[in-house]
């Protein structure tokens, strides 16, 4: 019985040392942990942290940036639309003066033209007046001579005349 209680004692002995060594142990264990283990993986957690903020603040920044090069390029492309535009109008402007100048010019051309076509017609005119007054004059000559000639009658009078008008025509 003594054997017995010495083991129960030396049971419970060895049972309190058992949890010492481990509770030590133990200790040690989260000593050298949180020394060598958690210190690094608490500063990689943080530096992955820092990490994803700064990916999302450069996003943000991008974001940014590209709407303010959206807005650029729609203003660049509204002010090349307005200069395309003002271009147009400009040369459409131009060819309307230009087409009224040459329109101008053809009627200058045009009045000029007949103003030279009468002043011909009127040269013309007077050219045949001079001739038909010259052969008047030289039909009437003739008339004087043949009347002096030969006595005519009145039949004789109007075939004269009327001979001398044929000529004339076929002149």
């Amino acid at each position: 019985m003594l054997n017995g209680i010495l083991l129960v004692n030396a049971g419970e002995q060895l049972a309190l040392g058992n949890m010492l060594f481990v509770l030590l142990t133990f200790v040690v264990l989260l000593f050298f942990i949180g020394k060598f283990a958690w210190k690094p993986i608490t500063k990689m957690m943080q530096d992955r942290a820092d990490k994803i903020a700064n990916d999302l603040d450069s996003a943000e920044s991008s974001k940014d940036e590209a709407a303010k090069l959206v807005s650029k390029r729609n203003a660049e492309l509204q002010a090349t639309q307005a200069e395309a535009t003002t271009i147009i109008n400009n040369a459409n402007n131009t060819a309307s003066k230009r087409s009224d100048d040459i329109i101008a010019q053809a009627r200058d051309n045009a009045s000029s033209m007949k103003m030279k076509a009468n002043a011909e017609i009127a040269q013309e005119r007077s050219e045949a007046m001079a001739d038909v007054k010259n052969e008047v004059a030289d039909l009437s000559v003739s008339i004087a001579q043949k009347i002096i000639q030969k006595e005519l009658k009145l039949d004789d009078q109007k075939a004269l005349i009327d001979a001398y008008i044929g000529e004339l025509e076929a002149k």
